[in-house]
């Protein structure tokens, strides 16, 4: 069973999303949130599967909520709802920390799969996409730990990498899929899924969407 929790300021979307994830026998509501402050003690009080976030919210907004939450170290991992599906509130939630986002007029089904997707450890984004947001964006938010590395070989998340490892991190970044980084390096698909365990393991980044925001902060990839 997916434990749930959904955050948003408007009560009658709460209710919405309350009603189809009730629906479901495999999920559960743990609990509703309006804001970004009860999201975090929720989230520590009840140790859901997946938060629903919502971004615009009065007081503590969807985005530091999602940092405070992945942040903590918990398991629970955060689905960001947002309006556009390529836009800076998307990018702040991915470098925050999220797995995902989906487009609030998303479809059920299509809601329904990435809380799945999400709760079952896998990310709801593209790596094109992530590489895409962070193209456009790049420039415009600091990087997650602050300053970026101006080589990557100085970066100590990247010491414990192997040159095939290293390699295999840059085409991520550059939005490659598993079948492509075969393809391209000569190598078996199940190797390159070996190699991205190591990868996401050493660096401590939670999904792949997070490895593509390492590449870029630790300049393996560079906005093209």
């Amino acid at each position: 069973m997916t434990t749930v929790l959904i955050v948003d300021d408007q009560p009658m979307q709460r209710f919405g999303f309350r009603m189809l994830l009730e629906s479901q026998d495999d999920m559960t509501v743990a609990g509703e949130a309006g804001n970004g402050s009860e999201a975090v003690r929720m989230t520590a009080e009840l140790n859901p599967d997946v938060v629903l976030m919502d971004i615009r919210m009065p007081g503590l907004d969807g985005i530091e909520a999602t940092r405070r939450i992945v942040s903590s170290g918990d398991r629970t991992r955060v689905l960001i709802l947002t309006t556009f599906d390529l836009d800076e509130y998307a990018y702040a939630g991915l470098r925050a920390g999220a797995s995902g986002f989906l487009i609030k007029d998303a479809l059920p089904e299509e809601l329904l799969s990435g809380i799945r997707a999400v709760a079952s450890g896998d990310a709801v984004v593209a790596p094109s996409l992530t590489r895409r947001l962070l193209d456009a964006y790049a420039d415009h938010l600091p990087t997650t730990s602050g300053t970026a590395a101006a080589d990557p070989a100085a970066d100590p998340r990247l010491s414990s990498l192997t040159q095939r490892e290293r390699e295999i991190l840059t085409v991520i970044g550059q939005g490659w899929t598993n079948a492509e980084i075969a393809s391209r390096l000569h190598l078996a698909e199940s190797t390159v899924k070996t190699h991205v365990g190591r990868i996401l393991a050493k660096t401590g980044t939670r999904d792949r969407v997070q490895a593509v925001i390492l590449a870029y902060d630790t300049k393996l990839v560079t906005p093209s």
